[in-house]
């Protein structure tokens, strides 16, 4: 049934979680279909598809931001699904109704779930009146300064200034006073613009919220079956980040109580119910300072970049569970997350202020044995351009708790050969033996005073 309904895969994204996605199709049995810029052209995901297509120069905006190509190719290649990964196309609900609409397999949620969690704002009110905690914040979107200002006054500093629309901590920033505040506006109303494909500051959509200091990052992975059903397959803490974006995850998170985790399991099934979720999705929360609260953050309508985790400890293949959700399946999963796993992002990164770093690769020797997943984009011999996000790969350790996990990572950092250009191998190890993130008593302020 699947290859009648799935086959063949086009898989609308590049490097690493192409490769990831292109293993479990074939896997599967199911044609895996590439498409690639001239950039790419050398790398293993392409080498790695049954059939790979050419669709555009570097710019991702002329290749793989391109629905028309995308769908081109597609059609070309006889493709009867389209998997978006992460990033790119992923969170586009008109992409997601084009593939729709030519007779092809959504690999994701409903076009109309994406439109209603692709709006911070929206999907805070909803989250809301679906009784899933919320941060005191704005209900409408903040078009100028002078609604931010007051907007402040009434949430009380300090406040977290963001776009309503993107992610990944793009456009982030948060204000202390009034001063900060119509920096952190300008910020936002920058990113808001770009984000809409505007250039004017004028009313772009801007939210506040309440900001929670010394907060930790737990979201919870949730999947969507046919009929409405929606399963918590257990949370990940994401608090190690730089510049609001993440860097290093694990699973099970080791801030937060059994009576904490229960409750927000509960409420991130609320929340995919609230929005007829289907497939693989991620609600993401910040849990208070004292460990005995949390609030809703956003929810991600995809696959996310920290998966492998929640793979690792619960033993489920994440990607083979959209494709059968996709294909009309309701397949039986339980999760009962056994160990401990830990996932470092491994960027061409300068690992001291975490600017892009690319460059040839001239050393590849990746860390292999027992407990150790790498999730890789790149081989000796390619070459990270900067037309992309410079992960090059994912380093996942497991562990039969996290004591285990951690000295399992300590001796998969210091096996993993890069050489070229910069990376943050060096940085993860020096976070590795920091004595907060060692304890597990650590939040989103680690890494900042990491480098003060």
């Amino acid at each position: 049934m699947l290859t009648e309904t799935l086959g063949p895969v086009l898989i609308a994204n590049r490097g690493e979680i192409a490769r990831r996605i292109i293993r479990t199709v074939k896997r599967m049995g199911l044609r895996a279909i590439a498409v690639h810029s001239e950039a790419d052209a050398d790398l293993p995901f392409v080498r790695e598809a049954d059939e790979a297509v050419l669709i555009g120069p570097a710019n991702p905006a002329q290749s793989y931001l391109d629905t028309a190509k995308v769908l081109e190719a597609a059609r070309a290649t006889g493709a009867k699904a389209i998997h978006p990964g992460y990033g790119f196309l992923s969170e586009n609900s008109a992409f997601a109704r084009a593939v729709i609409e030519a007779g092809m397999v959504w690999i994701g949620p409903t076009p109309e779930a994406i439109d209603k969690m692709g709006d911070k704002i929206n999907a805070r009110n909803l989250m809301e009146a679906a009784g899933v905690p919320v941060a005191a914040g704005t209900r409408e979107p903040v078009t100028d300064l002078s609604l931010a200002l007051r907007a402040a006054e009434s949430i009380g500093y300090p406040v977290m200034v963001k776009t309503a629309g993107g992610g990944g901590g793009i456009g982030m920033s948060v204000a202390h006073d009034d001063e900060g505040l119509a920096k952190a506006y300008e910020q936002a109303a920058r990113a808001a613009a770009r984000f809409s494909g505007g250039d004017a500051l004028e009313g772009p959509a801007v939210l506040l919220e309440r900001y929670i200091e010394r907060a930790r990052h737990v979201e919870v992975q949730i999947l969507g079956l046919p009929g409405g059903k929606v399963v918590a397959l257990g949370e990940r803490d994401c608090s190690v980040q730089r510049r609001h974006q993440k860097v290093v995850e694990e699973s099970p998170s080791p801030g937060i109580s059994p009576e904490l985790r229960e409750r927000m399991l509960a409420a991130s099934v609320r929340a995919g119910e609230a929005v007829g979720y289907l497939g693989a999705g991620t609600v993401e929360c910040l849990v208070d300072a004292d460990k005995q609260d949390f609030v809703f953050l956003e929810m991600n309508t995809r696959l996310q970049v920290e998966h492998p985790v929640t793979e690792l400890v619960t033993g489920l293949d994440l990607v083979e569970l959209q494709l059968r959700v996709a294909a009309g399946e309701s397949p039986e999963v339980s999760a009962e997350p056994r160990g401990h796993a830990i996932e470092f992002r491994v960027y061409a990164e300068d690992p001291k202020r975490f600017f892009p770093g690319p460059g040839k690769i001239t050393t590849w020797d990746e860390p292999t044995g027992d407990g150790v997943r790498v999730d890789s984009g790149y081989e000796s011999g390619n070459t990270v351009t900067p037309f992309y996000d410079p992960l090059m790969a994912k380093l996942c350790v497991y562990g039969s708790d996290r004591t285990d996990a951690l000295e399992k990572g300590r001796k998969a950092v210091a096996e993993f050969a890069v050489e070229g250009p910069k990376n943050n191998l060096p940085f993860c190890a020096e976070l590795l033996e920091n004595a907060e993130f060692v304890t597990g008593d650590y939040d989103t302020g680690l890494v900042a005073r990491m480098r003060a």
